[in-house]
Order: structure tokens, then C-alpha cells, then sequence
């Protein structure tokens, strides 16, 4: 396919294909697509022979801050990347990319990528020598490789766009990478068909031919008909799962079925969940109720309607205690914390727990866990991460994150709210909070 004429001569990309035309010199068109991102990142112009969806990218890449001259960070590292790497839906599809991957990215000097919904390479597999030139600009596993992390590149804005997207060298929104080309296509969970990560080619010129794209969008599509396949074969999942993050009314699914709680049978359940062991009357007493004039008649109605609402079999007495593991998103966030895996963490963390509960216990786990992730977010000055924060209803006069993200993202609108959250701190004490209450 030729590309149509503008009126000013020059080529406007139609064509799936990077290229301007079909023949042209591989040399010319870096020099064409350079001077068009040269020409976007000082005047935020784009030219016309740049491809609207490399025009979007950069503009999204420019409106998150990512600069010209930047690098990916390394989110997981070690064991921290190995135990994700294992739980994740694509390590049962990786056989896979490996048999229809493997050898043309060894063969042509290439590289297989996998990457998550979140764009952290996942797997980086393929040439040695191709592998250590990578390594240059840290595109290596546990790096994430998100278009708000590097701007434009394949793997990140194909999970951001969720399609086909292929990104050919000075089409890069980062310097450091424009001498690469690659290509990737989202893999989908085939059940819900949510984005679950990104299949990636990544190498030189070689991969500039259009059948590039088709490729790897045929391995996505033979990954997403694979786990279709295993999707019987997955064991049942049959521990309760309680969720109590960023609701006040917490959340049970058990036996297939979701219960919604009430606020005291939701503190009631956190606690216990927190707590396998079993705790006494006294116990419950003291972690639930700031009056010390209720008595343990009313805590033992609680209970027992508690009882009645999960069920036979669950819930056991002398000490009070759930008699089968029950998982919680509070135990999951503390043990990614735990970890240092800082990013899942924050994905996983839905908001404070149970906000509006009083029980002394719950407000101590609630405070302890919303402070233990901001501690760790701004310990990690991952701009994205710290932004995300800023940005919810819990975060956003968090003075300490919000000046953690002034030193690594100095935008005029990060600036200014932070000036505005400044000038309340000189206010008097009754019209503001330094604290931010979780």
C-alpha cells in the first residue's frame, strides 16, 4: 500500500507498516521520524508524516511527564520478581511463546518480551548478544516498560491502547531506545477479557516488515485460545475471600456466593481473619468497642447473627475463630509489602480499610497499612506510583507525597498543589490536618 500525499508533499502514514513507503531507505525514514519527534518534544507540534497512533502516544507520554533523555526503573528484582512471575496468568502461556518465538528471535538476533498489564517486563528472553545491548537502557525483567514510565514503545502502548501496535526506532518517545524497533499485541484473559499483558518482539531493522505485526498478533491470539483451553482445568478456588479495602461494608465470597456484611460484622471478620488463632470474648471486646459500658451480651447477639449469616461450618467458638483460612486484601498488600514488591502492593491497595469504622483495632491495622504503602511509595520515588497516590481521595493533602512528587515530577500542576497544600499548613491548626486520616 502506498501512502497518500499531503498538500505539502509529504507522506502521511496509512499503512500498519513504520515505513513511509514500502521501498524507502530505512535510513531516510529515521531521519524523517527523528526530526518529526525532535520537532514534538520542543514545540509539542507533530509533523505530518508521523502515524496518528505514534502522534497519540507521544502526546500522552509528554502530558505524563516522561522526558527525552529517560530511563525504565527496575520495579521487581529477584525473588520479589520470581514469586510474581509464577503467579501470574501468562507463566502458563510461556511454553508457548517460546516454541512460536523462541527461535525466530534467536535466529534473527531479536528478543521475546512478555510484559504485564501494568507494562513490567516480565520474561526478556532471546539473542545473547541482543540480550546485553538491552541491558544498556534496562530492558530487562522486572523493569517496567509503561508508556507513562518511557513514553512510546510497543509492549507499553499496546497493554495502553490495548491492541496491535508496532514502533519502529525514532518513533520511540525516549531517546536512548530509537535505535530499536519493535512490535506487541495484548494478551487477554479469555474468560473476563481483561488486558492480562503484552507479547513483544523487540530488535534492529529486521523487524520494520509489516509481517512483524501479524506475527506476534497471531501468538496473542494463539495464547488467549490456549488458556481458553486450560481454563476448565483450573483448581477451584474455594477459600473465602474477604474484601474490607476502600468500602465500609466489607465484602465475603464464599461457596461461589457474595455476602455483603455489616460494618460490625465486617470489623468482626477482619479481626478474625487477621487473627487464625482465635481471640476470646474479652478480645473482641476490646478491639471493637471504644465504650467500655457494652457488655458481652451484645457482643455475643453480634456474633451469633454473624453465625447464622455464613453459615455452618465457619465460624467456631471458645475462642472465637473461622474455622478455614480466609484470604483478605489487607493480608495481601502486607505481604507484598513485605516483599518490597511496592507496585503490587499499590495495585492491590482499594483504599483505607473499613473508613468509616471506630473499632480501635481496625483504626490501628488502618493507619499502619495505608502508612506502611505511602512510606514505601515515597521511599521509591516512582513518579506513577506517588501520582497515583496524590490523586485519590485518601492522598490528596498528603503533604509528604505530594513533595515526594514535586522532586521527581516538577509539572507547573504538581507545583502548584503542592504550594496550595503548603499555604494551608500556614493557616491556623483548626483549618487544616497535617495528617491525612486513612
Amino acid at each position: 500500500m502506498s501512502p497518500a500525499a499531503s498538500p505539502s508533499g509529504e507522506a502521511e502514514l496509512s499503512d500498519p507498516w513504520v515505513a513511509l513507503e514500502a521501498g524507502a531507505d530505512p535510513a531516510e525514514r529515521v531521519r524523517v521520524l527523528r526530526r518529526a519527534h525532535e520537532t514534538f518534544t520542543e514545540v509539542g507540534t507533530v509533523p505530518k508524516p508521523v502515524r496518528a497512533v505514534v502522534a497519540d502516544s507521544w502526546r500522552r507520554s509528554a502530558r505524563a511527564g516522561v522526558g527525552p533523555d529517560g530511563t525504565a526503573s527496575v520495579e521487581l528484582a529477584d525473588s520479589d520478581l520470581g514469586a510474581y512471575r509464577a503467579e501470574h496468568p501468562l507463566a502458563r502461556v510461556m511454553p508457548l511463546f517460546r516454541e512460536l518465538l523462541g527461535t525466530f528471535a534467536a535466529d534473527g538476533e531479536h528478543l521475546l518480551a512478555v510484559c504485564d498489564a501494568h507494562g513490567r517486563l516480565l520474561w526478556v528472553e532471546g539473542h545473547a548478544t541482543t540480550r546485553r545491548k538491552a541491558g544498556g537502557m534496562n530492558f530487562v525483567p522486572g523493569a517496567r516498560w509503561a508508556e507513562t514510565a518511557v513514553g512510546t514503545n510497543a509492549p507499553g502502548t499496546a497493554v495502553a491502547v490495548d491492541r496491535p501496535v508496532q514502533v519502529f526506532a525514532a518513533e520511540h518517545f525516549i531517546r536512548r531506545v530509537q535505535p530499536w524497533t519493535c512490535a506487541a499485541a495484548p494478551v487477554h484473559d479469555p474468560r473476563t477479557g481483561r488486558v492480562l499483558g503484552a507479547v513483544d518482539i523487540t530488535g534492529g531493522d529486521g523487524l520494520a516488515h509489516p509481517h512483524s505485526l501479524g506475527f506476534v498478533q497471531a501468538v496473542a491470539r494463539a495464547a488467549e485460545s490456549h488458556l481458553a483451553l486450560l481454563a476448565p482445568q483450573l483448581p477451584a478456588i474455594d477459600a473465602p475471600e474477604l474484601c474490607a479495602l476502600g468500602r465500609d461494608e466489607a465484602r465475603l465470597l464464599i461457596d461461589g456466593r457474595k455476602v455483603r456484611l455489616s460494618r460490625r460484622h465486617s470489623e468482626i471478620l477482619v479481626l478474625l481473619a487477621r487473627h487464625p488463632e482465635g481471640l476470646t470474648g474479652d478480645e473482641l471486646l476490646c478491639a471493637l468497642y471504644e465504650d467500655e459500658s457494652v457488655t458481652p451480651v451484645t457482643l455475643r447477639a453480634e456474633l451469633a447473627r454473624l453465625r447464622r449469616i455464613l453459615g455452618p461450618g465457619l465460624f467456631g467458638s471458645r475462642p472465637y475463630r473461622l474455622t478455614v483460612p480466609v484470604e483478605s486484601d489487607v493480608a495481601v498488600v502486607e505481604r507484598r509489602l513485605e516483599t518490597g514488591a511496592v507496585t503490587v502492593a499499590a495495585t492491590a491497595y482499594a483504599g483505607p480499610l473499613l473508613p468509616g469504622s471506630q473499632a480501635p483495632a481496625v483504626v490501628r491495622l488502618r493507619r499502619r497499612l495505608a502508612d506502611g504503602l505511602r512510606t514505601a511509595l515515597i521511599a521509591r520515588r516512582d513518579p506513577d506510583l506517588l501520582a497515583d497516590w496524590a490523586h485519590t481521595p485518601w492522598g490528596e493533602d498528603d503533604l509528604d507525597v505530594w513533595r515526594a512528587l514535586a522532586a521527581v515530577r516538577p509539572t507547573s500542576a504538581v507545583r502548584s498543589r503542592l504550594a496550595a497544600l503548603e499555604c494551608e499548613l500556614s493557616a491556623p491548626p483548626s483549618a487544616w490536618q497535617r495528617r491525612p486520616e486513612y
